[in-house]
């Protein structure tokens, strides 16, 4: 499919880790197809990460708001429903006047489908198999076969349908001049040099069924900075509280990114840090992504599906909680459901062991971040 002087518009509003996952797509597409104009259709909180990419020309955020977050309240149907009738008008009117060549909806929801309607014509492209009648405001469908599991691979099914295949160098995270000056900035009012090896530790994520308990996180990293690593926390300003809490249980004082950096500095420290131990969640992606050797513990869902994805010469471990009946879960409802009956709180201290483990093999890469070549700028 020749799609050079083409308008392309990619459909994948939210999760953080969702959207890290298309970007390969993005790049593949700009690589084949340098002269087409992809378009973006983003969750506000995310647009900036995007709009610091240079394959994406064009960010078109919304703000719907979440109807299965966790910390959604008895209101939010009502107000999801009013934002969505007025993000379709308003996306209706921009695409009025440039509509795009062709929609591709990664999203697969039926929200999704109708975001893609707004555009006036165009060849739509979604999932066969797809949630809340998806395809049904779809005019071509990709199958997906059963041996797909992870969902990188089947959103680079976008790729095949195009008749284009993604290569090594799509995956990489681009970050802007601005942003990496900004943290260099943070990590020096820190007496942290551009050269210093850095672990970035992400203990928190959407779901609290992910989490491991904060006297744990206290022990790594004052394990850590005992062995001359010095650690990060980042996270939302959600995250903020929560990961005071494991500071005060902690011997060594480590530098709390979260809240004070926007979401492209937080992706620029991920790139730069020598190596991220967290959970399954949106930062862990980031990492995978921008070739940060990842060690991720995961506890309900399954890594096969969401682990962190691994390109030619990942350094990627994972520490998995045992005997999680809901391991297996498709959806997120069942993170939360009575299916899982082990609290965070119950893991015992044996994860802790192999954290510390998976880090001695990576501690040449982790002292390779003071080499001039991994400076920032």
């Amino acid at each position: 499919m020749l799609l050079n002087n083409k308008r392309i518009l990619i459909i994948k509003p939210s999760s953080l880790g969702d959207i890290v996952h298309t970007l390969p797509v993005a790049h593949a597409i700009k690589r084949c197809f340098p002269n087409c104009f992809i378009g973006w259709i983003a969750q506000q909180p995310f647009a900036p990460l995007l709009q610091a990419d240079d394959s994406i020309d064009a960010v078109h955020p919304i703000q719907i708001p979440s109807t299965s977050d966790p910390q959604a309240g008895r209101w939010a149907l009502p107000k999801a429903f009013k934002a969505t009738i007025n993000t379709l008008q308003k996306l209706h009117r921009e695409f009025q006047q440039k509509p795009y060549d062709l929609i591709l909806d990664l999203h697969a929801s039926f929200r999704s489908g109708l975001l893609g309607r707004t555009n006036p014509g165009g060849r739509r492209v979604g999932f066969s198999r797809a949630k809340e009648l998806n395809t049904f405001f779809q005019e071509h469908l990709i199958d997906i076969p059963k041996t797909t599991e992870h969902a990188q691979d089947k959103n680079l099914l976008f790729c095949t349908y195009l008749g284009i295949r993604a290569a090594d160098e799509d995956f990489h995270l681009c970050t802007g001049e601005k942003d990496r000056r900004a943290l260099q900035q943070f990590l020096q009012s820190y007496r942290v040099t551009d050269t210093s090896p850095l672990i970035y530790a992400n203990p928190a994520a959407r779901w609290q069924t992910k989490f491991w308990p904060i006297e744990h996180w206290a022990a790594l990293t004052d394990k850590l900075h005992q062995q001359g690593l010095p650690v990060v926390f980042g996270g939302s300003p959600q995250d903020t509280e929560y990961i005071t809490s494991i500071a005060r249980l902690m011997k060594t004082d480590p530098i709390i990114a979260a809240g004070r950096l926007t979401l492209p500095q937080s992706a620029a420290l991920i790139q730069h840090a020598s190596l991220y131990i967290g959970l399954d969640s949106g930062p862990m992606h980031i990492a995978a992504l921008a070739h940060t050797p990842v060690v991720a513990l995961f506890g309900p869902t399954h890594p096969n599906r969401v682990g962190p994805y691994s390109t030619e010469g990942s350094e990627h471990r994972i520490v998995q909680a045992d005997e999680l009946d809901c391991l297996n879960a498709e959806s997120a409802a069942a993170h939360i459901s009575p299916v899982c009956e082990r609290s965070p709180r119950k893991w015992s201290t044996k994860q802790l062991s192999p954290f510390c483990t998976y880090v001695s093999p990576l501690r040449e890469r982790i002292q390779s971040a003071a080499e001039p070549q991994n400076k920032l700028p």
